[in-house]
């Protein structure tokens, strides 16, 4: 019996030859083999260079408002230019230094950067440490409580200064009216060195006691429970509870929020200068509550000597930088004695 074939072979034409059979694994051309070097090629710059192209735009903008102006005014502070003509500079080389520690309005400015930096700095982390302790327990509606400790930060300088102005003012404002209730009498807010001080460190109190509470507020919740309840079964108050367990676990915390609300203190700007808008960069009649940050603002854009404003700028960074060494020697010792 013949047996059948499903598929034929194809017909041979006469005088010429079969046709060659295509096949799966065919080697591929040369013309795919450099199409697909190609995209390999491709493909590895993309692994290579994509994250730095992600990237770019935080260092390009780094570069063009955050380098640059660095290195500006630090050359600008080794010349003598006004802010007139800030392309005609004369070397002077330090002495636009020495001048400014020479000057008593800058060390003016700079004690009074140091005490309002203490009287703002000291309670307003005090009291978000009790907020934050206070938010910790389990409280109703306690999402609204955080969001409402975020409404001060969220409000313009401008206009809390305003508000703080009216709250504080001599002949009409709210806070003498309630000493004189009490039988205190008018206090001068604006013209009295102590009063204005304060006056100026409540405005920052009133808008950073809220962001650094929520600050503690997260890194009491990351504390494990268990400290609690072991500390609970030895027979420790809530009181004693927060003293040897909650702050030691809040030591990185603290150092912090310390070192942050010191580097805020000492670049004041927007708070004394509209506190008293009439005096505007002076601080003052009698520069009572002028900081380093309104000195600079008056030498480079009142006087117009861009050369000062520059070094004082440098002065300030360097204080910076002072600030974060000691950060960095602090919490060297607190993570080697933890």
């Amino acid at each position: 019996m013949a047996t059948r074939h499903d598929t034929a072979a194809p017909p041979v034409k006469e005088g010429g030859a079969a046709p060659a059979r295509a096949s799966a694994d065919a080697a591929p051309t040369e013309a795919e083999q450099r199409h697909r070097a190609r995209l390999s090629r491709r493909w590895q710059r993309d692994i290579r260079w994509s994250p730095y192209a992600f990237v770019s735009p935080f260092f390009l903008l780094f570069l063009a408002f955050g380098l640059f102006p660095l290195i500006y005014t630090g050359w600008a502070s080794l010349h003598q230019v006004e802010l007139t003509a800030p392309t005609d500079m004369e070397w002077v080389g330090l002495r636009n230094y020495t001048r400014i520690f020479d000057d008593d309005f800058f060390w003016n400015a700079a004690k009074n950067t140091l005490t309002i930096g203490i009287i703002a700095t000291v309670p307003q982390l005090l009291m978000a440490m009790g907020l934050a302790h206070i938010l910790n327990y389990k409280l109703r509606a306690s999402t609204f409580y955080r969001v409402a400790m975020l409404a001060p930060y969220a409000t313009s300088i401008a206009a809390a200064s305003l508000v703080f102005v009216l709250l504080f003012g001599r002949d009409y404002g709210m806070i003498n009216w309630a000493l004189h209730q009490v039988g205190i009498g008018a206090v001068d807010w604006q013209n009295d060195k102590w009063p204005s001080q304060f006056a100026v460190s409540s405005i920052i109190i009133w808008r950073w006691t809220g962001y650094n509470a929520l600050i503690y507020l997260a890194a009491m919740q990351a504390i494990p429970q268990d400290l609690y309840e072991s500390a609970a079964l030895d027979g420790a108050s809530r009181w004693r509870q927060f003293l040897h367990v909650t702050l030691p676990a809040l030591r990185p915390t603290i150092l912090f929020t310390v070192v942050v609300s010191t580097i805020g203190a000492s670049q004041v700007f927007g708070e004394p200068l509209l506190f008293d808008a009439n005096k505007g960069a002076s601080g003052g009649a009698e520069h009572q509550f002028q900081t380093l940050g309104l000195y600079l603002y008056e030498q480079g854009w009142v006087n117009q000597h861009l050369g000062r404003a520059s070094a004082i700028a440098w002065t300030m960074f360097l204080i910076l930088i002072l600030v974060g060494i000691v950060n960095y020697v602090i919490s060297r010792r607190l993570r080697a004695s933890s």
